[in-house]
């Protein structure tokens, strides 16, 4: 027992282990994230020195830097990091679910489903002087309907006397390729003005978040993240194989779907305020994996981490960069995702 710490409550109630190895990499990367934090709210194109940002923090500094740091900075990061928790959750969840490393949010469609949301959104409401009709904050209500939408198919389409993991990625792949083709029709068919807006939200970015996202999206991820805390006892169930699981008395079909559900409003929350911002919930579950292994009750969390820790740095790197331009947080998330992913196919090999 040397490997875990104990936790327990006064009179017993609650009584678990954790792994001090997990606990180690858990305090380093959200030592990491709080380092990044701060370097992301100095950074941009006025610099304020990391003391004066944590002083703004905490109610200080000036009228100039509170109105950069908690009015155009702050909602940015905040909706950033809890972006890259869900996609990041989201995908672990899937990947358990389905017992396939591959498995996320972009190959199953549920991306895609928001993408489709979101073009047909501006397609539908723009007129002859490519002026919306409707509010632009209406759009990510479209992208999260859209993207649960196709969660939905997903589940009815693999549904054949019950729900398997391999049905589940064949019908998700399939329906990722329709909404890819629906979604480039729907933007050549369209106003160019609003094709070249929503490229930029295909590629992922939270250029624009305000406080009133930061309302939204905090606490629904937030009661997401402790469902699935709680849920990953039966995730890790799930990955001993359908004959073990059913072995030891888990509902796999009700599991199934009660997993599919969270980790569709997971990722259907994430890209509707930040777009189709890839490879997220590919990485952070292998990052994590690699790391302290496949017990849900470390990875889960580390996951989490790691997912916003990518999200906030590609964030931070777009926005710093290239001034004056900003680059898409998406593009950058590619750029390591692609890269990582190599690194592992090889790795694998030599193994």
């Amino acid at each position: 027992m040397s490997k875990y710490v104990k936790i327990r409550s006064k009179k017993d109630r609650i009584s678990f282990f954790l792994e001090k190895r997990a606990l180690t990499y858990f305090s380093l990367f959200l030592g990491l994230l709080c380092v990044l934090f701060i370097m992301s709210a100095s950074l941009g194109e006025t610099f304020i020195p990391p003391i004066d940002a944590v002083t703004v923090f905490f109610g200080g500094g000036t009228d100039v830097q509170n109105l950069i740091i908690e009015t155009l900075r702050l909602p940015r990061i905040i909706v950033a990091l809890f972006v890259g928790v869900g996609l990041a959750l989201s995908g672990a969840i899937l990947q358990g679910m389905i017992r396939n490393p591959l498995a996320s949010p972009d190959i199953i469609g549920i991306s895609g489903g928001g993408a489709v949301a979101v073009v047909l959104f501006l397609t539908l409401f723009s007129d002859e002087t490519d002026s919306l009709t409707v509010s632009i904050h209406w759009m990510p209500v479209a992208a999260f309907i859209g993207a649960t939408l196709v969660g939905v198919f997903v589940y009815l389409l693999a549904y054949k006397n019950g729900v398997s993991p391999m049905r589940i990625i064949l019908i998700g792949i399939g329906l990722s390729a329709l909404t890819q083709a629906i979604t480039n029709t729907l933007m050549i068919v369209g106003p160019i003005y609003r094709a070249s807006q929503a490229n930029v939200w295909l590629t992922g970015s939270v250029y624009g978040a305000n406080w009133d996202q930061v309302k939204i999206i905090v606490p629904s991820i937030l009661v997401l993240v402790f469902v699935s805390l709680l849920l990953s006892r039966r995730i890790n169930v799930q990955e001993l194989g359908e004959e073990l699981a059913a072995g030891v008395g888990s509902h796999l079909q009700r599991d199934r779907f009660l997993f599919l559900l969270v980790s569709t409003a997971l990722a259907g929350i994430a890209v509707s305020f930040a777009g189709g911002v890839g490879f997220v919930g590919l990485m952070a579950p292998h990052i994590a994996r690699r790391l302290v292994g496949s017990s849900y009750g470390a990875l889960l969390p580390l996951s989490g981490l790691i997912g916003a820790i990518l999200v906030i740095g590609a964030d931070l790197i777009g926005r710093t960069l290239f001034l004056p331009n900003i680059v898409p947080a998406g593009v950058f998330t590619a750029t390591i995702g692609a890269p990582y992913f190599i690194f592992l196919l090889f790795s694998n090999k030599r193994a």
